[in-house]
């Protein structure tokens, strides 16, 4: 039986570009700001975008744990990016609000992200985008259902 050299295989390929996307971006966010992380920026846009995500849910999108989130969270509240309220209608949940300093760090680092993107998906064109984005489900799909 023969086995290719890890780096040589595609699913190597699309980690190593994952991570190498990530490295970048970070060393370009902490140029402008030197004190947050790639998942925090993250997290700051998803509650933006969608004030009533869950826990949970912040934690499938960013691929964490839930109590990996909860500590991430709990640093954002301290270091005042994030507000955390109780619930209106449910007791035992917490609401999470972006602080005036979260808003601004997002307004911030908005260019950087875009600028970052770019640079990374330089020389794709829409189609091999689409492309990408539709291989990329499928692999998804792929190990998600066996």
């Amino acid at each position: 039986m023969h086995i290719d050299p890890p780096d040589q295989i595609v699913i190597y390929l699309i980690e190593n570009a994952i991570k190498s996307y990530r490295r970048f971006a970070q060393k370009n966010i902490r140029k402008v700001h030197g004190e947050i992380t790639v998942d925090q920026v993250l997290l700051l846009i998803l509650l933006k975008t969608n004030p009533d995500i869950s826990q949970v849910q912040l934690g499938e999108i960013l691929f964490k744990d839930y109590g990996s989130v909860t500590r991430m969270i709990n640093l954002m509240v301290a270091k005042k990016y994030l507000i955390r309220e109780d619930h209106q209608k449910d007791g035992r949940r917490k609401e999470l609000f972006l602080s005036e300093k979260g808003e601004q760090t997002i307004d911030l680092l908005i260019p950087v992200i875009l600028q970052n993107r770019q640079t990374a998906l330089k020389g794709l064109d829409e189609e091999e985008l689409a492309q990408l984005s539709f291989l990329l489900k499928k692999i998804i799909t792929n190990c998600k259902n066996p």
